[in-house]
């Protein structure tokens, strides 16, 4: 009993910082249909500024660690933005009246361009950092065995509500939100009807590289070390989620990353660690199989 709690509260965690990520891939696919195989590099250039702004602010004698957090939230969110943004006029925008492939072949030569960049600049080595929240409270104690929630994990859990709760806001409360969502309903007709639907294409990007900028420096101080390639396979397991809970649905992308970080940290405490991708994918598959279009996803409906 005790064992499978901590594997609860570590699925969580994880499936957290999947939700987040998988929330910028669902956000640019509900607007102009395409997934943007760039988004996973971006949450790992995100996880590698909250690190140099870590260190840059440790250089300046900057030792309170809720300021140090702000400050690098701010600026790995602000830099990752302006990265979303340059991928959606490079890769996207010249392309969008072409044919559908084009825009994913170009995405992913965006993705390889920052991974080489990343691994060029930063080195390929991994970064480790020192744990900045350590500590934690003990939640019960059975058979020997501690059941531990540490304040990283509490932070965590409690940022990404925090910031999906603004973002939900964003979404339904405000101009912003309405054209994009007139912009998933018909892009053409948003057009027509006075919606600069270049602008709201670009802050979709730009908004959904601020939540992966988030995610990646949640990631940094929850594992304490990452490389080049975090981006890679945290972008398909966040793919995947947005995939099994719905993709276009934000709910459905928040719920894909919970079930998808609770089915490898379990996996992995009770079978073998080694096939714990294969667990998540062909759970997907089966899910996919009964529920075509997620657990929250709607059909599309054919504009004629």
């Amino acid at each position: 009993m005790a064992y499978a709690l901590q594997q609860l509260i570590n699925g969580v965690t994880l499936g957290m910082i999947y939700g987040l990520i998988a929330v910028g891939y669902t956000m640019v696919y509900g607007i102009i249909g395409m997934i943007n195989f760039a988004h996973g590099d971006i949450f790992m250039v995100g996880a590698f500024l909250s690190l140099i702004a870590l260190l840059g602010l440790s250089i300046l004698g900057i030792t309170s660690v809720p300021l140090a957090l702000a400050l690098t939230l701010v600026f790995a969110a602000g830099l990752a933005a302006l990265y979303g943004w340059t991928v959606e006029r490079v890769a996207y925008r010249p392309l969008r009246g072409s044919f559908r492939l084009a825009p994913l072949i170009s995405a992913i030569g965006m993705s390889i361009t920052l991974q080489n960049f990343v691994q060029v600049s930063q080195g390929a080595r991994v970064k480790p950092i020192e744990a900045v929240i350590p500590g934690g409270i003990q939640v019960m104690h059975q058979d020997g065995f501690a059941v531990q929630l540490s304040w990283m994990q509490i932070a965590i859990v409690v940022t990404t509500l925090i910031v999906l709760g603004i973002f939900t806001w964003l979404v339904t409360r405000t101009p912003l939100g309405r054209s994009m969502r007139a912009c998933e309903q018909d892009l053409k007709m948003a057009s027509l009807l006075g919606i600069d639907t270049d602008k709201t294409i670009s802050l979709t990007f730009v908004i959904g590289a601020a939540l992966a900028a988030v995610a990646g420096l949640m990631f940094l101080l929850y594992y304490g070390v990452i490389d080049f390639y975090i981006g890679f396979i945290a972008g398909v397991k966040a793919f995947t989620a947005a995939v099994l809970g719905g993709i276009g649905s934000l709910p459905g992308a928040v719920l894909g990353g919970l079930l998808i970080g609770l089915i490898e940290v379990f996996w992995s405490a009770y079978f073998s660690v080694e096939y714990k991708d294969v667990a998540a994918f062909s759970i997907l598959a089966i899910a996919l199989i009964f529920l075509p279009t997620g657990i929250l996803g709607r059909a599309e409906v054919e504009k004629v």
